[in-house]
């Protein structure tokens, strides 16, 4: 995960990308554990979740990590004082540790707020590339419950165990975010050869013990979050840079940057942590195969219905890490961005970045309350749905369905307070006795069949007030392609 977005955002097809995106894998493998398949079937089932960037760097308001990666890349720009001289900048980013201190976290109340907003599932930073744990780690002392780290007196210290636990009493799925890379590892980043670039300063094949040494910790810090966290649900990998140098896609243009092979053994990582998490998700991202048990583009809607497992995730704000004064996404966009993914097969993962007092801004409480009314009235159109492999968008119009059922999503546009009087479905028809209902309306619309159109009538008295703002589900019984 990484950096501010840089890009006009299109309503109707896609996110621009992210400097360094997930292209959408050709390569998927269903998983054969029967208890991975039961419960990626679930998470495909509950559709939308909350991610959360964190950590010391958000006392700075920047992006998060990517300011130490000596690369000249927009989201690596250094600011501040320190910003002329990397080594000096280094060691005051990490000084964060000193002076992180959020005494407002609470975490019972961004699961209430999650929850309220229809949110089913959580992923949470555990670590990042800077390599600054949220958790109580005994791999490093470069940890919030660090004694040099203010808050590490607090009873709450360690976060993710508090965070996990918070959103588990709601009934979430918890996921771990964890960095494969670690910067401030010297089995990483060896301080004899200053590094680069985001890979590690010398070739793992030249130095072998050294990087086993890196493949143990990287172990060692996944099993203790495996262990001492309650029920964990998806283990969620992040830094498709490390990685074996057969998985290296040359056609992909990041990865042609790869130097060399960063092989950290993800079969034994994968046994070990489904050994004591059974069925849990692993999702290795970007790196194609039997470890990537989901597909996660960034920043980024593909533009048509996939037929695997995938999550977008994307910011609430611009950036995925905490800068004051972000300007938020409105709801509709959200909604928008919501039903996209949802019609064309996929879940939506979205992120808020806690201030550096353990608290969200108070806009993402808004959107969250804005976005969970509409839920309410049209979430049957969303949970449990599979996306459409049959109409494709129309327009202003996305497809769900279940059961014999297809949802129609019309999305309004700007200005829009009502569906319009007519709403056209181009080549749908539907069969004599189907009904259609607006979600949010407790009585059968009309509708006529024009050759291979379905054509529904919208009351004055539904577009006067209608259920909810900004978008609008018409339900219909059993109907099928011309």
């Amino acid at each position: 995960m990484k950096k501010y977005l840089f890009a006009i955002f299109f309503f109707s097809l896609t996110l621009s990308l992210s400097a360094q995106h997930h292209d959408a894998s050709h390569q998927y493998i269903w998983p054969s554990d029967s208890l991975v398949g039961q419960k990626l079937h679930h998470w495909q089932d509950i559709k939308f979740g909350l991610m959360m960037h964190w950590g010391a760097y958000s006392q700075w308001g920047i992006v998060e990590s990517w300011s130490l990666c000596p690369e000249d890349e927009p989201w690596c720009q250094r600011r501040g004082p320190y910003s002329n001289n990397w080594y000096e900048y280094v060691k005051a980013y990490e000084g964060l540790q000193t002076t992180f201190n959020p005494v407002q976290f609470a975490p019972e109340k961004w699961a209430a707020a999650a929850k309220e907003a229809g949110m089913k599932y959580l992923v949470f930073t555990t670590k990042h590339h800077d390599g600054f744990c949220m958790f109580d780690t005994r791999q490093t002392d470069y940890k919030i419950t660090d004694a040099k780290s203010p808050f590490s007196n607090h009873p709450r210290a360690n976060v993710t165990k508090e965070i996990f636990q918070a959103f588990r009493e709601q009934d979430f799925m918890i996921g771990a975010y964890f960095s494969k890379p670690d910067w401030h590892s010297n089995d990483y980043w060896w301080p004899y050869f200053p590094p680069k670039d985001r890979n590690p300063s010398y070739d793992p094949a030249k130095y072998p013990e050294r990087w086993e040494s890196f493949k143990n910790f990287t172990y060692n810090q996944i099993r203790e979050l495996m262990e001492g966290y309650g029920k964990v649900d998806i283990l969620w990998l992040d830094g498709g840079w490390v990685r074996p140098k057969e998985t290296i896609d040359p056609s992909v243009s990041w990865q042609k940057s790869i130097p060399y092979s960063q092989d950290i053994d993800m079969r034994s990582i994968a046994a070990m942590a489904r050994k004591r998490q059974p069925g849990l998700l692993v999702v290795d991202r970007t790196v194609s195969g039997e470890f990537e048990n989901y597909v996660t583009p960034e920043q980024q809607v593909p533009t048509s219905y996939l037929p695997y497992p995938w999550e977008s995730c994307i910011t609430m704000g611009n950036s995925w890490s905490y800068v004051p004064n972000d300007k938020y996404k409105p709801a509709a966009t959200i909604i928008r961005l919501l039903t996209d993914i949802v019609s064309r097969g996929g879940n939506l993962l979205l992120n808020i970045a806690p201030g550096p007092d353990g608290e969200w801004d108070p806009t993402a409480y808004e959107r969250l309350q804005e976005v969970g009314a509409w839920m309410k009235v049209n979430g049957e159109a969303i949970y449990e749905t599979q996306g459409d492999s049959l109409y494709g968008p129309q327009e202003q119009i996305v497809f769900t369905r279940k059961d014999g059922i297809t949802y129609a999503i019309y999305r309004a546009n700007d200005g829009e307070t009502a569906p319009p009087a007519r709403i056209r479905l181009t080549n749908f028809s539907a069969p004599e006795k189907g009904g259609v209902q607006m979600l949010g309306i407790d009585k059968k619309l009309k509708w006529v069949q024009q050759e291979k159109d379905l054509v529904i009538s919208v009351p004055e008295s539904i577009r006067k007030q209608p259920p909810c703002p900004y978008a609008w589900v018409f339900k219909i019984s059993t109907s099928v392609r011309q």
